[in-house]
Order: structure tokens, then sequence, then C-alpha cells
């Protein structure tokens, strides 16, 4: 008897993981979906990757002076990260999945923007996406951290500083925050860690220019 309910254990295991794995699969391909590029295209500008930063995020997409595509762009790139997350959240234990293989799709959903397989693993820096798996997450979390970001970006009107100290914070509000508005899962809690360092990590060639004075300011074109 215990040799069978081991293996009945084992086998619910190995179900989990691979429903785990087909969400975090999926979540990554919508993840891909590099809406800057996309959208530019759909209205005839030229790509965001070709002129200011360089980067295919709302920000840049902005440089170009069209506030409608940035806007665009911002709305499409969290929407997919709250989408994919939800969807997880709501679906997937229908299937099995845990909390765990929840944070696995806002990791994997998070890694398609910044490494999209639709176009040359070349993305943006997840700020959008970022934003929408944490609303998807707790909405009070996801506005907090959008409050810290307009908040930093209102006065000092760096995008690159502002996501930079959302980021920092995000996760220490979701660990403060466990026994106030939302309860603090430890594998979510890894997830926005692991989000959060990727987006610092991404954001790299901006610290330097911020040390440096070099880095454009909201609104700028280049």
């Amino acid at each position: 008897m215990p040799t069978l309910g081991l293996s009945i254990e084992l086998r619910h295991m190995n179900t989990s993981t691979v429903v785990a794995l087909i969400f975090a699969g999926l979540a990554y391909l919508l993840g891909s979906l590099s809406f800057a590029v996309l959208v530019s295209r759909a209205m005839g500008m030229a790509d965001p990757r070709s002129y200011g930063s360089g980067n295919p995020g709302a920000t840049n997409v902005l440089r170009s002076g069209n506030k409608l595509a940035a806007v665009l762009t911002l709305l499409l790139d969290a929407f997919k990260g709250w989408l994919a997350v939800w969807l997880a959240m709501v679906f997937g234990p229908a299937y099995g999945l845990s909390t765990p293989g929840v944070a696995l799709v806002a990791v994997a959903v998070f890694l398609g923007h910044l490494y999209p397989v639709f176009f040359h693993f070349r993305g943006g820096k997840g700020v959008a996406t970022a934003a929408g798996v944490l609303l998807a997450v707790q909405p009070w979390l996801g506005l907090t951290t959008l409050a810290t970001w307009l908040i930093v970006a209102a006065f000092f009107r760096y995008s690159s500083l502002a996501a930079l100290v959302a980021a920092v914070f995000a996760p220490f509000y979701y660990w403060f925050g466990g026994g106030l508005a939302w309860a603090t899962d430890p594998a979510l809690l890894l997830a926005l860690v692991i989000i959060s360092a990727l987006l610092i990590w991404r954001h790299r060639a901006n610290i330097g220019k911020l040390m440096r004075g070099e880095e454009s300011r909201i609104g700028r074109k280049k």
C-alpha cells in the first residue's frame, strides 16, 4: 500500500509538472508578442528598434512623437502580462496547476517579452509587462507599484529611474503586505524577485547613463 500511494503521488507530481510547463510555454509565446513592433508596423511607423534607445517599448515609441502608438504599446504589453497570469490563476487549478505553476507562468511571460522568439530574441525591458503581471497577482500590488513609478517619473522625468525604483520596491510591497491587503506566497514572492532582478539587469545601460547624466528624459525625441 505505501508503494501504491507513492506511485500515485509521483504520477500526480508529474502531471502537475507537465501542466505547469504547458502553461508556462504558452505564456512565453504570448509574452513574445512585441507590441511596440507590431503597433508600429500597423500604424506605418518606423521599427522602434531602429531609433532612440533601440528598445521596443512604449517609452521609445513615444520618442517617435506618436503618443497613440506609445499608449497602445503600453496597454497591450501590460495586458499580455496580466492575461497570462490571470488565465493561469483562473483556469489552471482545474488542470492541477498549483501556485508555484502560476509563479512559473509569471516569469515565463516576462521572459517572453525580454527575449521574444518571434523577434530574434530582441525584446523590451519589461516594465509594462511586469506591471500587468503584478496587477494579475494582486490588483493592489500592481496599483501600488504603478503609483511608485508615477511619483518617481513625475519628479525626475526619467522612465528608467522610475522603473528601477518600482522594481526594487515591488517584492517588498508584496512581502510587507502579506498581513494586510493580500496574502504572501513564497513561490509568487520568488517570481517577483526574479522579475525585478531581470528588469534591473535589462536597465544596466540606463543605470550607467543615469550616473553620467546622459539619460533621456520622458517625452524627449531622439
